[in-house]
């Protein structure tokens, strides 16, 4: 007899649908998958075989062909475990048909017929609602993660034996449901850090406030213990939450990479990744034999801290200019494509020098200009020039530290929720700004957007022209400048850009001089 149950598996972050053709014919006892699969599906046959036989029903001791269509795409991974079981078990008429063909089947056997969790599960709901699937059957360990797509039954289930008696009309399985957007929008994120921490650096603490405003890549150059790296890992403590949205598309992400937490569902905080210097081009942005996103989509919504920039391989570096530009990462392999999301804020950390010391008053620096040349050279000018804001942080003077060490201190700095409140409004002047575009915050603004949205009175373009002429920015820095400081005056809820929001701005450009 012939059957057919519909799975899923993953081209990128892409879902789509797997048909699982189970055919049993008079011959030889044999199992044979085909249609392109991988080690861990062949590996399958062992485990769906036992899963049967343990759960009580009969294994057919006949011809037994599995196809896994189209043909012509490499599945991959071990979710098709439970809709090769439940193929076989309609082929041989324990379970009818006309309910299977309603439902997408994913989930992993084990020997004694248990389900357990698999990856991408968010991907596979919303293609089966694409699709127009009734419902998805998938592990109970997934439910949750599955319920954040609405439209859709959700059927969480534990063993083989539960889905059969289902399909049979003995049991019911119960339509799991959670109320996710309400549930992001009323758990409030810890984050076991705050601005008010930092002592002294009110520059520094000013530009980072500007950059989470308008999601603009931001590099620090100072001293050792001067404070990038505790700056840096305190940004996303005045980043606005998540919607519910870009928690979707951060959880899609995570799914499929097999890094959500069991205690959530979802990601409820921005994403923060600081991947070590010795990493890879393909580990920073995706790849590999088997492409998969890398730290730079996992970073996606949130932020990319380079700690000790010029310790980056320098090919590992220009990878990162088209993601940054475009949001996107396209890899291509023989026979596949992949595009994984990366509309990422870069924070970068480097030392002035290579021992460190060069802006140090001290003149503890030992280094020679050639060396001083050849360490700042790692990092190349259209790199820099795709990050808006350049500062400077210096060594942070014994007053402000020793303010920190008081138990009574009357200067306490900013928290990060007073921060955060002031990032949340610039935030909403934006997106009423481009609520009929396809961009969301103004480092994504292109030269039409600035038209629009950022005119220049006579003396800002006087201001403008003559920082160009006396520092030689490029065309992207002039544009950097004027998204800058359309920032500023959103701050200060300013529609028009004042002389001072560009002087500002432009005074961000620390590098360039």
């Amino acid at each position: 007899m012939l059957a057919k149950v519909d799975s899923c598996s993953l081209t990128g972050l892409d879902g789509f649908i797997v048909e699982v053709e189970v055919d049993i014919a008079y011959g030889l006892p044999v199992f044979n998958i085909v249609g392109l699969p991988e080690i861990s599906i062949r590996e399958s046959k062992e485990r769906v075989k036992t899963a049967i036989k343990n759960c009580g029903y009969t294994f057919p001791m006949e011809r037994l062909v599995v196809n896994l269509a189209p043909a012509d795409i490499k599945k991959e991974g071990t979710g098709l475990d439970l809709p090769i079981a439940i193929g076989i078990l309609v082929a041989s008429e324990v379970i009818p048909f006309d309910k299977v063909k309603e439902y997408l089947i994913s989930g992993e056997l084990s020997l004694n017929g248990k389900i357990k969790p698999v990856k991408a599960v968010l991907s596979y709901a919303l293609t089966a609602k694409e699709k127009g699937y009734k419902g998805i059957i998938i592990p109970f360990e997934n439910a949750d993660e599955a319920a954040m797509v609405e439209g859709i039954d959700v059927l969480p289930v534990n063993n083989l034996s539960q889905i059969v008696d289902f399909f049979t009309g003995f049991t019911n399985i119960e339509t799991h449901k959670i109320d996710s957007a309400g549930q992001i929008d009323s758990c409030g994120v810890e984050y076991g850090m705050d601005f008010s921490e930092v002592m002294g650096q009110q520059h520094a603490k000013r530009a980072m406030e500007i950059a989470a405003a308008g999601f603009h890549n931001i590099i620090m150059t100072g001293p050792p213990g001067s404070g990038k790296s505790m700056l840096a890992k305190r940004l996303a403590t005045i980043l606005p939450e998540l919607t519910f949205k870009e928690a979707i598309d951060v959880t899609r992400i995570y799914s499929v990479m097999g890094l959500l937490e069991d205690k959530f569902p979802y990601n409820l905080s921005r994403p923060f990744r600081s991947p070590h210097h010795t990493i890879s081009d393909a580990g920073l942005v995706g790849g590999g034999a088997k492409p998969k996103p890398g730290e730079i989509s996992l970073a996606h919504n949130g932020v990319l801290f380079l700690d000790e920039l010029p310790e980056f391989k320098k090919n590992v570096l220009e990878v990162l200019r088209q993601p940054i530009e475009d949001g996107k990462v396209s890899i291509a392999r023989a026979g596949m494509k992949a595009t994984y999301p990366s509309q990422f804020m870069l924070v970068a950390a480097m030392n002035p020098c290579p021992c460190g010391y060069l802006s140090d008053p001290t003149g503890k620096c030992t280094c020679t200009q050639p060396q001083v040349q050849r360490y700042r050279s790692k990092i190349s000018g259209p790199l820099l020039d795709r990050i808006d804001i350049q500062i400077e942080v210096p060594k942070v003077k014994y007053k402000d530290l020793s303010n920190n060490l008081k138990v009574k201190c009357k200067t306490k700095g900013e928290t990060s929720f007073e921060i955060r409140k002031r990032v949340k409004e610039a935030r909403k002047l934006q997106e009423t700004r481009f609520e009929r575009s396809s961009i969301s915050y103004n480092t994504r603004m292109q030269s039409r957007h600035l038209k629009s949205f950022c005119s220049l009175s006579a003396q800002c373009e006087k201001i403008l022209e003559q920082a160009v002429n006396v520092l030689g920015f490029s065309a992207r820095a002039c544009h950097s400048v004027i998204r800058v400081a359309r920032t500023i005056a959103d701050l200060e809820n300013r529609m028009e850009i004042k002389r001072h929001h560009l002087a500002e701005a432009i005074q961000y450009r620390s590098l360039d001089r």
